[in-house]
């Protein structure tokens, strides 16, 4: 999940482009228990509330019916999305799914699961669709391994709904010289297995002379890796921006770390869908393209308080 704005990738050079301004994402921290949650919804309000959707007839017909689409999502990368205090799913992902809900009818069911996880959950039908600031890349759409080069699956589509980029990150008050990627040969970095961080990491180490290889530790969440360089576990670790600048305000009440050096490699955060179902790939993206033109995307957006990172429109597969 890095470059998550929140985004996540697999490819070396998609990361994300970066939103707002640290002090902008600490404004999430004050609205954390006002962010959507877990929806519970009878089958007659269901049904009402398909009837009534102006974008319900977009989908497809055994999702309608369900009155649910099924979202894979790391839930565990704040401020895109994570638990607040009462253990409801909250952040930018479930209120875009709550507003995007609104306009085809149905609930977004967020299901949690550790990110590297979430393609295949895709391609066996456990989930609809995945979205977790996912980083759209060419290798994804194709269904390229990044590491080895080789096809594992068919690939998805993705709906693309905001940009985002990848920081470095060091306990506060020891950056130990870190500002840019090139410095971290000879360091340890904490990352989360399979982002554009973990990608940017291996790709980096290889460009290291002298031996002086960049040792990396994965996990399967941000949060772990944040543990662990708190506690003097490693030199450094990286994260898309959002969450990145969220953890710097926030952690230890923004006592435990500090951004190091710029952003790199912006690109957009896509919804992943299965190629094979083209007609719900086509209604998420009408129902994005509604919301960001009725306000409720920037509304969405602002309250998150990111908006250098907002799109105009919904496009596939604009990841390079």
């Amino acid at each position: 999940m890095t470059a998550r704005f929140i985004c996540r990738t697999t490819a070396g050079k998609s990361a994300k482009s970066r939103m707002a301004t640290v002090g902008a994402i600490a404004v999430a921290g004050a609205l954390l228990l006002s962010g959507c949650g877990d929806q519970t919804k009878s089958k007659d309000e269901g049904g009402e509330k398909v009837s009534n959707a102006p974008l319900a007839d977009k989908l497809p017909k055994d999702i309608r019916d369900a009155g649910v689409i099924k979202v894979g999502s790391d839930i565990a990368y704040p401020p895109v999305e994570f638990k607040d205090k009462s253990g409801k799913t909250v952040g930018i992902d479930p209120d875009l799914g709550d507003a995007l809900g609104k306009q085809l009818g149905v609930e977004f069911q967020f299901d949690n699961g550790t990110f590297d996880t979430l393609l295949g959950g895709l391609r066996s039908k456990r989930y609809d669709l995945a979205m977790s600031a996912m980083t759209d890349t060419k290798n994804r759409q194709e269904g390229v391994d990044e590491e080895t080069g080789k096809k594992i699956g068919d690939g998805v589509d993705f709906v693309d709904y905001f940009t985002a980029g990848v920081s470095i990150y060091t306990k506060k008050g020891d950056d130990q010289g870190i500002k840019t990627w090139s410095d971290l040969c000879g360091k340890k970095i904490v990352v989360q297995r399979g982002t554009v961080s973990h990608d940017l990491a291996k790709a980096e180490s290889k460009k290291c002379k002298g031996g002086k290889k960049i040792a990396i530790e994965s996990f399967d969440n941000d949060q772990q890796a944040q543990t662990r360089l708190r506690s003097g576990g490693a030199d450094a670790g990286s994260s898309d921006f959002p969450v990145a600048a969220y953890a710097v305000k926030t952690s230890g009440g923004g006592k435990d770390f500090e951004l190091v050096g710029e952003q790199v490699e912006a690109a957009p955060y896509g919804i992943a869908i299965s190629k094979k179902n083209p007609e719900l790939r086509d209604a998420i993206k009408a129902a994005l393209d509604a919301i960001i033109k009725n306000g409720d995307y920037d509304k969405i957006i602002s309250k998150w308080g990111v908006e250098d990172g907002a799109v105009k429109e919904a496009l596939i597969n604009g990841g390079k």
